[in-house]
């Protein structure tokens, strides 16, 4: 004999709301399958076995229940933490984006060990990465530059392709 559900599914929507929200409205794919998983439980399902079909775990989903019995829709939309704060003010960040500025073949290592030096903070190089991403710089690997190389190449080379 199975065993009867211990968490009952709260019914904040009725069964139509819940299809019109499915089919038309949502266009967040984890919102989308948190909703297929009430659904599921709205027509019986237990929590193992809605899980099964939206593909999650059964610890998840009943946070998902819970959240859905104690907040309705809202519960279902995910909640992001944002991680650690920065180890550079705001103030920092500027003057380190202004420094960065002067040149425009700065290496990553260069870069980190620049924040060393003037802030007495450490980043990985990943972190180096993100942090030019966010001030809209890129990084590439560099190219070596031929010191024979005259400083008209480009007009030397166009003179000659045209006679």
């Amino acid at each position: 004999m199975a065993k009867p559900e211990q968490i009952p599914i709260e019914h904040h929507l009725s069964s139509e709301e819940l299809l019109k929200r499915i089919k038309s409205l949502e266009k967040d794919t984890r919102v989308l399958q948190r909703l297929y998983f009430v659904k599921h439980r709205y027509e019986g399902a237990s929590v193992a076995e809605s899980a099964k079909l939206v593909g999650t775990s059964k610890p998840v989903a009943y946070q998902w229940q819970e959240r859905w019995n104690k907040d309705g829709y809202d519960g279902l939309i995910p909640r992001f933490a944002g991680g650690c704060p920065s180890k550079l003010l705001d103030e920092q960040k500027e003057e380190l984006k202004e420094i960065l500025h002067q040149r425009d073949d700065w290496s990553t290592k260069e870069v980190k060990e620049l924040i060393f030096n003037r802030f007495n903070v450490i980043y990985t190089g990943k972190q180096i990465l993100e942090i030019l991403k966010k001030f809209g710089m890129h990084h590439a690997k560099p190219y070596s530059h031929d010191y024979r190389r005259p400083e008209d190449a480009e007009d030397s080379l166009k003179k000659l392709t045209r006679d």
